[in-house]
């Protein structure tokens, strides 16, 4: 950037001498030193020799070590005032600039520190940890974006712990990136993390060489070519988001999980209820539609809706990145619906087998599908011990896909052994209340009259209750073995979070050379 100055007549000085028009010009120091034929003011300038460019490259290199952005400034006395051309063709601004760009004298060169915010390193190693890998395009020198990354924790501080391969390729200039061919970039076994002296088509390569790769990726960065816009430029804030997303797809699964669980064990209940039949040959409902209709309406949904508002994992940065081709019906989800919905289905087959051929004999008398009659004992009294199951068996079970594989009792592997369980389902207030809420909601149901007999088609019960109840903890038995062999034996577990070869995003633990074997799968950069 060069800038004419056309001094006052009152203004005095010794880069002013017979001039009143002077040139400054600032930039970087390979392009500047070049326009310089002198170095110095007043009488104390020295021809720019090979030897004194290599010295201020010298001290240009000290100061980028230390992640200062290095200008050099130089000034160059103008023959007259300069008066720009405002109707100029390309071809004659090109001219007056050689013309003016020449002849320049070197002043120094200036250093300036923009230290990073305090929450980027904390940041970038949350990313790393979640999967997430940080390619740093800029247009600093390549000193000083090397010693920036090596501060945020993009790379790490030893570069010796790094394959030799490596090392080599972690930072480059964009002039060598853009001379590689797209097949050997396809080659490299990872893409540099930083590069700098980039220009625009630089970043463009990057992008295409990403999607070659089928990375799922964000570019972040000033400009206005944007999909989302962000009201500040806080690195954390990326993260934030990122982690809002995974709390929201988690929260998603969930929800779809205890859905389809309770249907499908409610299917199974039914579907097996058609092979019971009454004298005259009629199908026996184990829980009338009404019943039906109630935990539908009632039951599921306020536990699904609570699931939806959720607090993120404790451990929900340390999960790889979600495959975006199996979306949220993933093995882990498709298996547990089966497991939980077959429990499901077993257990609320229990109290109605249990009450209507176990207590009563068998004798589940006729009639009951339009009202009560002394005959309908057996029906009645199974069907609303079924009911008050299934009900609590879907309230309960929503507690328990809090985490799809942490115990319910243990929500916090980080813990260390604290029993956190009843801070842990208070967290969540709303799905809290609508399970205690639901759970007291049936007792009203069962014994207000014509409403259990007339509406519900079912009547109150005694000692019934303690097949509900029992298996209710017969279910929650069942999830907690379930999701204890899955951690036991490694089953349906999401594929590890894989990191460069360089580790987690630089970090500077003692631990990095045991991380340099690892590969990334996502990866997402900024200028």
């Amino acid at each position: 950037m060069s800038v004419v100055y056309d001094a006052p007549n009152s203004a005095t000085g010794s880069i002013i001498e017979h001039n009143r028009s002077i040139i400054f010009v600032k930039g970087a120091i390979e392009r500047v030193l070049n326009l310089c034929g002198y170095m110095g003011t007043g009488g104390e300038q020295d021809i720019v020799t090979e030897d004194i460019k290599e010295q201020v490259l010298h001290q240009m290199q000290h100061l980028a070590s230390q992640g200062q952005h290095v200008l050099a400034i130089a000034y160059s006395s103008y023959g007259g005032r300069y008066r720009p051309h405002r109707a100029a063709s390309p071809e004659e601004e090109a001219a007056v600039r050689a013309d003016v760009e020449s002849g320049f004298t070197l002043l120094g060169l200036a250093g300036i520190y923009d230290p990073p915010s305090r929450e980027t390193k904390g940041a970038n190693s949350e990313a790393s940890h979640a999967g997430i890998k940080i390619h740093m395009l800029t247009g600093d020198h390549p000193e000083t974006a090397k010693a920036i990354a090596k501060e945020v924790g993009i790379i790490p501080k030893n570069l010796g712990v790094l394959p030799d391969t490596v090392a080599r390729s972690i930072v480059q200039k964009a002039t060598n990136f853009d001379k590689m061919t797209d097949a050997e970039i396809d080659a490299l076994p990872e893409l540099p993390l930083v590069i700098a002296r980039c220009a625009p088509d630089t970043k463009t390569r990057m992008i295409e060489a990403l999607r070659r790769r089928d990375a799922f990726m964000a570019m972040m960065g000033d400009g206005a070519a944007a999909k989302i816009v962000l009201t500040d430029d806080k690195f954390n804030s990326r993260v934030s988001a990122i982690r809002e997303g995974r709390r929201m797809f988690d929260n998603i699964q969930k929800f779809i999980l205890h859905l389809l669980t309770s249907n499908m064990g409610g299917v199974i209940l039914l579907m097996a209820g058609l092979g019971f039949t009454d004298s005259s040959g009629t199908s026996v409902f184990p829980i009338s539609p009404l019943q039906v209709i109630r935990i539908n309406m009632a039951t599921s949904s306020f536990p699904a809706f609570g699931l939806g508002r959720q607090p993120a994992a404790q451990d929900i940065m340390r999960k790889p990145p979600h495959d975006k081709k199996r979306g949220v019906f993933t093995n882990q989800v498709i298996v547990d619906m089966i497991v939980y919905g077959v429990i499901m289905g077993i257990c609320t087959m229990v109290p109605f087998c249990g009450i209507a051929y176990s207590a009563y004999g068998g004798e589940l008398g006729h009639g009951y599908n339009e009202g009560y009659n002394p005959l309908c004992n057996a029906v009645f009294k199974a069907r609303v011990a079924t009911f008050a199951e299934l009900i609590w068996l879907i309230l309960i079970s929503a507690w328990e896909f809090k985490s799809l594989r942490h115990s319910m009792f243990h929500l916090n592997p980080e813990s260390k052994g604290q029993f956190d369980f009843f801070n842990d389902i208070y967290s969540n207030q709303f799905l809290f209340w609508s399970v205690i809420i639901g759970v007291l909601s049936v007792f009203p149901v069962v014994y207000i009259p014509y409403l259990n007999k007339d509406f519900f088609k079912h009547m109150d019960i005694t000692w019934e209750w303690a097949l509900a109840v029992g298996l209710t903890f017969v279910l929650v038995g069942g999830i907690e073995l379930w999701k204890f062999i899955k951690r036991r034996f490694h089953l349906l577990e999401d594929r590890p979070v894989n990191h460069g070869p360089w580790g987690q995003g630089g970090s500077t633990n003692d631990d990095e050379s045991s991380r340099v074997r690892r590969t990334m799968t996502m990866s997402s950069f900024k200028t």
